[in-house]
């Protein structure tokens, strides 16, 4: 099962990376953890979006933080595989 990565613009977060995330979520556990974090990360701050008031909450911000820190990892690693192909 391939689970996305929307953007805000609904996209997908490394299209040309589909197959190689498919096969890292299958066998590598952490990039599998790393994306699934990911993941939960971007619906909680789309849940908390539409809070009142939620426009500049610390938290949120905090939260896309961490979303864009484990995007950065998750591109990392996926160079690094391509690199090792």
């Amino acid at each position: 099962m391939f689970l996305t990565v929307p953007t805000k613009g609904g996209g997908i977060v490394f299209p040309e990376y589909r197959e190689l995330i498919t096969k890292q979520k299958q066998e590598n556990p952490r990039f599998c953890t790393l994306f699934q974090e990911h993941n939960r990360l971007d619906h909680e701050i789309k849940r908390l979006e539409q809070l009142p008031g939620a426009v500049h909450d610390k938290h949120i911000i905090e939260l896309k933080r961490e979303k864009l820190r484990l995007k950065d990892s998750l591109y990392k690693m996926l160079k690094q595989c391509e690199t090792e192909s």
